[in-house]
């Protein structure tokens, strides 16, 4: 009988009972894998660790037949293959046994160690040379990672010992390849020049570290500009002392400032005869599931971010649990907090305007939200769907930009940014927004990825810029300024629209342009639309719709009809138009864009306004973005023969 594996990988079940390593990582629920390269966490089975090393195997034997390792050499390897990753695996009751027996099964290759010469029937010499492959299993990578010291690689000194260099080096190499090939072939690819260069060194007995600055940037690009203070940190109580594991996936969502005070804090805690600090268990709480696909627990991580401002333990605390040599550190919440993140999580599922209300509430409520344009929610989605929607239009506006100076006004996630810069390389392209979620995610883009513009905090609905430029991009942010600016009167007013776009134009330097793409209002005044449901859940999006929908204040009879029986509404024709411009979005993005009002401007009052202000307008024109039909057209049937328009670009320049 054959068992077969999620990946199609299958083996004979007879196996089972002849190879430990094998039942081992067969039998077992142990989620132990890291969620760095996961894409969904709440799938995982406990047997990818099986899989990855049968992929692992299966490198090893391709080597073999291509006639790049010997069978002797081969069968060296192949044992350090099957038994390096055995720690990860086993029934609960097998595990209590390892950890009673004091073994460090979250330092994997210690425990599997361990492991192994327990368990392992063969020749004494072979047996200690396997045992030394084990213990140094992923060394080498782990060492160009910068999470351990060069030194950790010294025990290969004694393999070499035992088979000479030019054996010593083969085995070496073709065991990396197979360790970090097994996680990507693209991986291995990249670093194969790096790993092949530090095996050289140290065979040849070259044990020297990396430097401070070298092996910090090696551990996380973003502390190449690291302050000297930091820098000493490393230097002097981490990098002589510890071992990091998963010190990347642990840390990758906080900002630099962050993951120094959690450090620090962590250092605080640190017992003395510790050597390996690992930060699994703190990466793998820090994310979930939604839609299928892993997500930063932006919940958590707001409490994290008041607990590291306040320094204060009310809510969350930093906590380490020691294993033998071993530390390991997590956050723990409190126990209101966890139900506080366990609701929150659970109401963002449903996406109901009414649950993201109450979550908005609650954080306000313990002073968790960044500020009040913090979505909190889905946040990482929502900046995802600015970036990608309807790029024809955004490609095309950014050929009206004149001048030195640009300004990106709103830009979310930074596809605007980019494509400025590529277009325009001798331009200086600066973004704006108002949220500090969207700053803090614009800036680590920055840094990250090392572009040229900037972002700075600005809002046009409350003064002009405070320098001349010479082009100003409003990209689908007009009407959330319509949307979500509080007037006198409330929001929905286009006196706010106004506002901004007169700040705009006094920011401009003669021969200055303001570019504008975004929603536009149909001059179908007092006519109707009627929608035929073709999707069953249709209605219940409609009804949720009008009750929750507070935009086009100045329409009075928005002649709503519902005919459930029939599957039909009808609305007037602006009413009709936002309606099914926020049904194409889902429900996962109904929350936001209920609160919004796409058109708010006809094409004609565009030029009207521009005209008063004296421009000059280069294009003013309304048209139906494809992607709508696209996505409609399968869930609804209108009774007119063309949908209303959707978008405009209008631009204008300053004489």
């Amino acid at each position: 009988m054959q068992i077969t594996l999620e990946d199609g990988t299958h083996f004979d079940a007879d196996r089972l009972e002849k190879e430990a390593w094998l039942s081992y990582l067969y039998d077992t629920e142990n989620r132990a894998v890291s969620v760095e390269r996961l894409e969904s966490v709440e799938q995982v089975s406990g047997r990818e660790t099986l899989a990855y090393v049968f992929r692992t195997l299966r490198i090893l034997e391709e080597e073999l037949e291509a006639g790049r390792i010997t069978r002797g050499e081969y069968e060296i390897i192949r044992p350090v293959l099957e038994w390096s990753e055995v720690s990860k695996g086993g029934t609960a009751r097998k595990r209590e046994q390892w950890r009673n027996k004091g073994y460090a099964l979250d330092i994997h290759n210690i425990a599997s160690t361990e492991i192994f010469l327990s368990e392992w029937e063969g020749n004494a010499d072979q047996k200690k040379m396997i045992a030394t492959l084990i213990r140094t299993h992923g060394m080498i990578g782990q060492a160009l990672r910068g999470e351990v010291p060069v030194r950790e690689n010294a025990p290969l000194l004694d393999v070499q010992e035992m088979l000479g260099r030019d054996v010593t080096f083969r085995v070496l190499a073709t065991l990396n390849h197979c360790i970090i090939g097994g996680v990507a072939q693209g991986l291995w690819e990249s670093v194969e020049e790096d790993a092949r260069r530090l095996l050289q060194r140290i065979l040849a007995g070259d044990l020297s570290e990396f430097g401070t600055r070298d092996r910090m940037e090696r551990l996380d690009k973003r502390l190449a500009n690291a302050g000297e203070d930091f820098a000493l940190l490393f230097e002097t109580q981490i990098f002589p002392k510890y071992e990091l594991w998963y010190y990347q996936a642990a840390f990758a969502d906080f900002s630099i400032d962050q993951v120094e005070w959690l450090l620090r804090k962590m250092l605080e805690k640190v017992e003395e005869g510790v050597t390996y600090l690992s930060f699994k268990p703190l990466s793998d709480g820090l994310y979930y599931d939604y839609q299928g696909k892993k997500h930063l627990n932006l919940y958590k991580e707001r409490i994290v971010e008041k607990y590291i401002r306040d320094n204060s333990t009310s809510n969350v605390e930093l906590v380490v649990k020691r294993i033998g040599r071993a530390m390991l550190v997590d956050f723990q919440f409190s126990r209101v907090c966890e139900k506080l993140i366990e609701f929150c999580v659970e109401a963002e599922r449903c996406g109901l305007l009414s649950f993201e209300k109450s979550i908005t509430v609650l954080y306000d409520m313990f002073g968790f939200r960044r500020d009040a344009f913090d979505r909190l929610n889905n946040e990482d989605r929502y900046l995802s769907i600015m970036n990608d929607s309807e790029e024809s239009t955004k490609n095309s506006i950014v050929d009206y930009v004149t001048g030195n100076t640009v300004v990106d006004v709103g830009s979310g996630g930074g596809v605007l940014l980019d494509l400025l810069e590529e277009r325009h390389p001798d331009k200086r392209v600066i973004g704006t927004d108002v949220s500090d979620n969207v700053l803090l995610v614009l800036e680590k883009k920055r840094k990250e990825e090392g572009h040229a513009w900037t972002v700075r905090r600005h809002n046009f609905a409350e003064e002009p810029y405070p320098e001349k430029v010479d082009a100003i991009l409003f990209s689908s942010i007009l009407h959330e300024i319509f949307s979500y600016t509080e007037t006198e009167r409330g929001r929905f007013e286009i006196s706010s629209v106004e506002t901004a776009l007169r700040n705009a134009y006094a920011s401009l330097n003669p021969g200055g342009r303001i570019i504008i793409r975004d929603g536009v209002k149909s001059p179908a005044f007092g006519k109707t639309i009627e929608i035929l449901f073709k999707d069953p859940e249709g209605m219940d999006f409609f009804k949720n719709f009008v009750r929750d929908f507070e935009g086009l204040k100045e329409i009075e009879d928005k002649k709503i009809r519902i005919n459930e029986a029939e599957g039909r509404v009808s609305a007037d024709a602006n009413y009709a138009r936002e309606f099914l411009y926020t049904y194409t979005w889902g429900k996962q993005s109904y929350a936001h864009e209920v609160q919004e009002q796409f058109g708010y401007f006809t094409i004609e009052e565009f030029r009207q306004f521009f005209e008063k202000l004296g421009a000059k307008i280069l294009r003013c024109d309304a048209f139906l973005e494809p992607g709508y039909v696209t996505h409609l057209s399968p869930k609804v049937e209108l009774s007119v023969s063309t949908y209303p328009d959707s978008n405009c670009i209008v631009v204008v320049e300053k004489p």
